[in-house]
């Protein structure tokens, strides 16, 4: 995932109203940009630490620079724009990254499904002996780090997230391939967790998900600030 202009680094002064962020450049100059990410951010949105923001090309939005990454603990980056999460897996599907979901031959992105009339993230499909083979994927972005390697999801609660768990569960039962993919962007997380304290309900729809054939797959991200690129890089355990 390449950054076209390239990332612009910053220093947080604060984060308010959920999408907006107050930072400081390095001539000392303050602007306001936008925040892609509804979550609590915890632990992500410390005053004074390093960011990075993109600027798009559109001269019509009212804040044309985006937070894609903070610098937490003063070493680890971290991806907040959920976003990107789809972006990367779906780069990472087409570089065949991601063996376990190579074998298909057609990509369609925000397909309706489900009784609950959801949009799957990402359905992939192929032909085999004149039948169509149907995987679809929920991809959830990690960002919550809680030291030790150790990673949260989610870091609020999430309805949203339940529902989609409860069509997943629904897509297993029936036969089709059902894959919930966490999207770690944070480099000091290598194994995911259910954050049963933050959203009980959630986790226990990940358990019932798991036991009903859902697979549960996490896949951590580079970052390269140098050339203003991420990309997924490596399978990561997910302990449920």
């Amino acid at each position: 995932m390449q950054f076209d202009p390239p990332l612009q680094e910053a220093k947080l002064i604060k984060r308010y109203k959920r999408f907006l962020a107050d930072v400081e450049l390095a001539d000392g100059a303050t602007i306001t940009i936008h925040c892609p990410n509804t979550g609590s951010m915890y632990n992500c949105q410390q005053a004074g630490s390093r960011i990075w923001y993109s600027t798009s090309k559109n001269a019509e939005r009212k804040y044309p620079n985006t937070w894609e990454i903070i610098e937490v603990d003063n070493r680890h980056k971290v991806g907040i724009n959920t976003a990107s999460a789809n972006k990367l897996v779906l780069e990472a599907i087409y570089n065949n990254v991601i063996r376990s979901l190579q074998v298909y031959s057609t990509v369609r992105k925000e397909v309706p499904y489900g009784a609950q009339n959801s949009r799957i993230d990402i359905l992939l499909e192929d032909m085999v002996n004149n039948q169509c083979r149907k995987c679809f994927v929920e991809v959830k972005n990690v960002s919550l780090g809680i030291g030790d390697g150790m990673g949260l999801f989610p870091d609020a609660v999430t309805k949203r997230g339940q529902k989609h768990m409860q069509e997943l569960i629904e897509i297993a039962s029936v036969g089709d391939r059902a894959v919930l993919l966490f999207c770690v962007q944070h480099e000091g997380i290598n194994r995911v967790y259910p954050a049963d304290d933050i959203d009980p309900e959630y986790g226990r729809l990940l358990r019932q998900a798991e036991a009903a054939g859902v697979e549960i797959q996490a896949y951590g991200t580079e970052f390269n600030i140098d050339t203003s690129t991420l990309s997924i890089n490596q399978e990561l355990s997910v302990i449920i």
